[in-house]
């Protein structure tokens, strides 16, 4: 059978495929030091378990409105109002399996053929895919380490055209844990505010992962002005290690989480009811948990910057949130392995570094920015460590 052409538009998750290489390599007997899982480390915690039991034992196992249970919606709206001062009402938010499927179903509800959105790079791997899946034109933007990864206003502006439909904003950014200041968010928006045909769509998936003063600030609540024009996604996998359980949510424009709800309702009905049940407890429950994670993460990224800082050939900028290190890796290219090969580009290091030492990243290619491989540091500072020593080694046999 022929496939759609928007099937044949996109390629397989890059962090996907390198996760796979690894389950095959460990299925062979390799001891790989795995550093491309983008997931917590941590069990989910009991108090949510126990709501997903309590949900089950209690009958609440059938469907549920389609953009969610009341009970969830208002524990997001509370979060919301909590952590950014947002009064959304419940009939502007939307739930679906992940956060994942509610950017999709934005970008489903919103392009058509030729609409282009602005993608700064480096970036989560699917929005490229999940653009070109949905008829659109990703339009990516560099955005270089010295300007923190973070996107100007004049290169956003820049690359505003009349058939610009949005800008994704992800912050804390994967791979970068790269985030806007409020002044930073403030800059943007005027841009914007001159562009009325823009919309925003704002990935805080990794926003309670923060290891700065005070919270990551959002554009929805630093610019009021722009309300109608951004759509917040974000969900309960990273911060309270949930990523199986599959619950997101979007925050925005009445007319936009409509149309979110009426594909939703012909793709999946409505998310789990049991995972919603947890993800209320998550999100209105005792936080200690998300705070005991973020030191535990803190210590972890402090320890790998320092080791990957030292190793010639290869350089880190501290993250400010989420679970990954971008790894500068320019320093070594050019260079020979001990078999002769030359190591030409950055995913030629991240294979010399499977092949060589079974440590296992992520090239920075796949995100967008050559030069680069990304570390998640979700792991045990063992793991983290003789991973460190590993590539130290490795960076010291070429020539």
């Amino acid at each position: 059978m022929t496939t759609a052409q928007r099937v044949r538009r996109i390629k397989p998750s890059p962090s996907t495929a390198a996760a796979q290489r690894v389950r095959e390599l460990k299925a062979q007997g390799l001891a790989i030091l795995d550093l491309t899982v983008g997931e917590p480390d941590f069990d989910t915690p009991d108090h949510v378990k126990a709501a997903a039991i309590q949900a089950i034992r209690q009958g609440d196992t059938k469907y549920t409105p389609v953009n969610g249970t009341p009970q969830l919606r208002a524990a997001i709206a509370q979060k919301l109002k909590e952590r950014h001062g947002l009064d959304i009402p419940a009939g502007r938010i939307a739930v679906g399996g992940g956060a994942k499927q509610v950017i999709f179903l934005a970008l489903m509800a919103t392009l058509d053929a030729g609409d282009e959105v602005i993608i700064p790079a480096p970036y989560w791997v699917s929005y490229p895919d999940m653009v070109l899946a949905n008829d659109g034109t990703p339009l990516v933007v560099d955005c270089p380490e010295e300007d923190g990864f973070k996107l100007t206003p004049q290169r956003l502006e820049s690359a505003i055209t009349d058939r610009t439909r949005w800008v994704i904003l992800n912050a804390p950014s994967n791979p970068t844990g790269a985030a806007y200041t409020t002044a930073e968010l403030k800059a943007l928006a005027e841009v914007l505010l001159a562009h009325p045909h823009v919309h925003v769509l704002t990935d805080e998936i990794y926003d309670e992962i923060w290891y700065e003063p005070g919270e990551v600030p959002s554009l929805a609540a630093v610019e009021p002005r722009l309300n109608d024009r951004v759509f917040l996604t974000n969900g309960v996998s990273k911060t309270y290690a949930m990523t199986g359980w599959r619950i997101g949510y979007g925050a925005g424009p009445a007319e936009l989480v409509t149309a979110v709800n009426a594909l939703q309702s012909q793709i999946s009905s409505c998310p789990s009811s049991i995972s919603q049940a947890a993800a209320a407890a998550a999100l209105t429950g005792d936080q200690t948990f998300v705070r005991e994670c973020v030191a535990a993460y803190r210590g972890r990224r402090d320890l790998t910057v320092k080791l990957v800082n030292d190793i010639p050939g290869l350089s880190c900028t501290p993250p400010s949130g989420g679970f990954y290190a971008f790894v500068n890796c320019t320093g070594v290219q050019g260079k020979r392995t001990p078999a002769g090969e030359e190591i030409r580009t950055d995913e030629d290091f991240a294979r010399y570094l499977l092949d060589s030492e079974q440590i296992a990243v992520i090239h920075g290619a796949a995100y967008g920015s050559p030069g680069y491989f990304r570390i998640s540091f979700a792991t045990s500072t063992d793991v983290l460590t003789e991973a460190c020593e590993r590539m130290a080694r490795a960076c010291a046999a070429l020539r």
